[in-house]
Order: structure tokens, then sequence, then C-alpha cells
């Protein structure tokens, strides 16, 4: 029986928000970088899901007793046929700073009127599990639309540009508590927990 998760990344405000949900699970939760792990994983699927595969199946094999989990996230704005997508992270290269990124989307939008200014943001969480050559999958969205400017400091990445109309606010002006119940990735991770639970991994 596994005692461990490896969360496939070395974001520290995914970890945050992963350790919340997960809270309760009996295992211990391990970025890569805790778990002494050092790998660079090529991800050129072209879904979100099957990012999120690639990293949890590349992982796993570098620690097999332990069950890795893995998402792969981005903004999908529908009046720019669903940029930035898959490449969120990479969009205007991966060095570049996210208020250069978030910056250039609003500019991209200059004029849109709000009605067509809908996205969404995307989760696929993938879990590689000891003794199963097979690879669980789950998604989570949320909707919203993008703002006419940045706004908010408690999120990270496309967060204060998204804005959600039950709120009135960026999903970077919500509370950490707000938009773990809310996120994308929260909806995502909360569906695996289910998953894992539902075969007895968790």
């Amino acid at each position: 029986m596994a005692q461990r998760i490896i969360f496939a990344t070395a974001n520290q405000g995914k970890m945050k928000e992963i350790r919340q949900i997960l809270d309760g699970c009996g295992m211990e939760i391990l970025s890569m970088k805790e778990a002494g792990i050092e790998a660079e994983v090529i991800e050129n699927g072209a879904t979100f899901e099957e990012n999120a595969c690639i990293k949890a199946a590349e992982i796993a094999r570098l620690v097999p007793d332990d069950i890795v989990l893995a998402d792969d996230s981005g903004l999908e704005i529908d009046y720019l046929n669903k940029e930035p997508g898959i490449y969120s992270a990479r969009y205007l290269g991966e060095t570049t700073s996210y208020d250069v990124k978030n910056q250039t989307l609003l500019y991209r939008l200059t004029g849109v009127e709000k009605e067509r200014r809908s996205a969404r943001f995307v989760c696929a969480m993938a879990a590689a599990v000891p003794g199963s050559s097979a690879v669980i999958t789950t998604r989570g969205t949320i909707e919203g639309y993008i703002g006419w400017q940045m706004s908010g400091a408690n999120g990270f990445g496309y967060d204060p540009i998204f804005y959600l109309d039950a709120y009135g606010c960026s999903t970077a002006e919500l509370s950490m508590e707000q938009k773990n119940e809310l996120s994308h990735r929260g909806n995502a991770l909360r569906a695996m927990k289910k998953e894992l639970q539902k075969r007895g991994i968790l």
C-alpha cells in the first residue's frame, strides 16, 4: 500500500491548494522537489489529459511505490479560439512573466464586449498508481470571463484577469478557501480523490 503521494510540480501555490484539499487522506503529500526528484518531462500531448498522463507516468517510473499525481491546466478564451489552452504556461515563452502574458491577452481583447470575453480554466488530473499500468484521469473546469484589467494578489498565473460573475471579482481577489471551493484544480482534485477512494486506493 502506497504511503506517499508525489505531486508532479514545483509550484508552491499548487502544493498549498493540493494539501488543503487532500488533508486527512492519511498520506504524506510531497512535491517532486521535496521527494528529491529531478526530471524534465516533455509535455507533447495534444490535450490537457494527454499532458497530465505523460507527466504522471514519467514520474511514476522514478518512484514505483508511490502514488503520483500530475495535472495540466490552462486558460481557454473563446474569442481567441481557446488560446492559450494547453500552451498557457508556455504562452509568449516560459520565462515571460505572467504580468506580461496577462497584459498581452487584455490587449488582444481590446474593444471586445463582455458577452464575447467568455473563458474557462481547465484542469486535467492524472494519477499513476503502484501495480497498475492504467493512468486514472479526471477533469475540472470553472467558467468565467476575461476582465478589462488585472486585479487582486491572492492568486497566480492568469488569476488576475479571470473574473467570476457570481463574485464580481477576479479569482486573484478570492480567499484561498473560496478559490479551493471553486477552482478548476480543486474540482479535478476532488473528483480524483473520490475516484481513488472508490477504488480503495485512498
